[in-house]
C-alpha cells in the first residue's frame, strides 16, 4: 500500500526525553532484558499503542510494565508517581510528569518519553525472532500511516466535534475524516492488513485511532456524522477482528477510557454519543478469554 504522507503533525508534543536503546554507544542504553521498564496509563492512546506492541512482541519478561491510573492525579495531565523519575532525570525539571515513560531501572532515570522511538526500540532491541512489526523497506509507509492517523483521523475528528468551532470548520473536518476513512476502507477491502498480508506497526497505529474515534470523539458528533463514519464495512470489520486478537483486546480498558475522557473533556455531548459503532466490550472480553485459554 502506498500512503501519501501528510504535512508534519503537531498532534504529539515535543518530548522531554529522547534517549534510544542500542542506538548510541555513548548513551549506554543497550537492550538488556529486565533493565528497562514501561510506565503506562491504560486510557492514554500512546500508552495503548505501546502496550499492544509490547504484547505482540511478547516482552512481559524482558521489559516489565508499571500500570498507572487512568486519570492523572496532578495538574497538567501529570502522574505524581512519575515525578521522582523526571526529577532524577533532569535537574530542576519544571514540566509535567506525564506518561508514557521508558525508564532505566539500573540508573533510576528516564530513557524516553517519545512514543514512536519507544515503539521502534522495543521492536528492534527486543523483538528479534518475534513479530516483524517494522519490516525492512516499509518504514516510510509506517511513518506515513502515523501522520495519516494523527491528522486525518484524530485531529479531524477533534475538529469535527469542536463545539466552539465555526460550522464551516466542522464540516471541512468531517469531510477530511470521511475521505481518510474511505481510502482506508478501500485498502482493507483488498488486504487483511493495512500494508498487505502481514500485521505491522501501521495496524497498531490505525486500530488505536479507530478505538478513540468510537469511544471518545463520537461523543461530540451528531448522529448523522457517526452513521457516515460507521458506513465503512471493511474498516470496522478489521477493527473488530483486531479487537478479538489477544494482544489488542486485553489492553482495551473501556472504563478507564471513559473516566479519563469525562475528567478531561469540557465539550458538549452530542447525539452521536448514543450511536456506538462497535461493541468493543464484547470483543475485548472474548480476547481475554482466548488469551487465558
Amino acid at each position: 500500500m502506498t500512503v501519501t504522507p501528510l504535512a508534519a503533525s503537531a498532534a504529539r508534543p515535543t518530548p522531554a526525553f529522547r534517549g534510544r536503546l542500542g542506538r548510541d554507544a555513548r548513551s549506554g542504553h543497550y537492550a538488556v532484558p529486565r533493565r528497562y521498564r514501561l510506565h503506562l496509563s491504560p486510557a492514554d492512546p500512546d500508552c495503548l499503542r505501546i502496550a499492544v506492541t509490547h504484547s505482540l512482541l511478547g516482552l512481559d519478561a524482558a521489559c516489565p510494565v508499571t500500570e498507572l491510573p487512568a486519570v492523572p492525579d496532578a495538574p497538567g495531565g501529570e502522574h505524581s508517581a512519575l515525578r521522582p523519575l523526571y526529577e532524577a532525570s533532569a535537574h530542576r525539571y519544571s514540566g509535567a510528569a506525564t506518561a508514557p515513560v521508558l525508564s532505566d531501572d539500573w540508573s533510576g532515570r528516564i530513557v524516553s518519553t517519545h512514543t514512536p522511538d519507544i515503539l521502534r526500540d522495543l521492536a528492534r532491541g527486543f523483538g528479534a525472532g518475534r513479530a516483524a512489526l517494522y519490516p525492512c523497506g516499509l518504514e516510510g509507509e509506517i511513518e506515513a500511516v502515523e501522520r495519516l492517523c494523527a491528522q486525518g483521523i484524530d485531529a479531524a475528528a477533534q475538529r469535527a466535534g469542536d463545539a466552539v468551532g465555526e460550522d464551516a470548520d466542522r464540516v471541512d473536518a468531517l469531510a477530511s475524516l470521511l475521505r481518510t476513512l474511505g481510502s482506508l476502507d478501500a485498502r482493507l477491502a483488498a488486504d487483511p492488513y493495512l500494508l498487505g498480508e502481514q500485521l505491522t506497526a501501521a495496524d497498531v497505529e490505525l486500530w488505536v485511532s479507530l478505538v478513540r474515534l468510537d469511544t471518545v470523539h463520537r461523543w461530540h458528533l451528531d448522529a448523522a456524522a457517526v452513521h457516515r463514519i460507521a458506513d465503512h464495512p471493511a474498516l470496522w470489520a478489521y477493527a473488530r477482528r483486531l479487537a478479538a486478537h489477544p494482544s489488542f483486546g486485553r489492553h482495551l480498558d473501556l472504563d478507564a477510557i471513559a473516566r479519563r475522557h469525562h475528567a478531561d473533556c469540557r465539550g458538549l455531548e452530542a447525539a452521536g454519543a448514543a450511536v456506538q459503532i462497535l461493541d468493543w466490550a464484547a470483543y475485548a472480553s472474548r480476547s481475554a478469554d482466548s488469551s487465558a485459554g
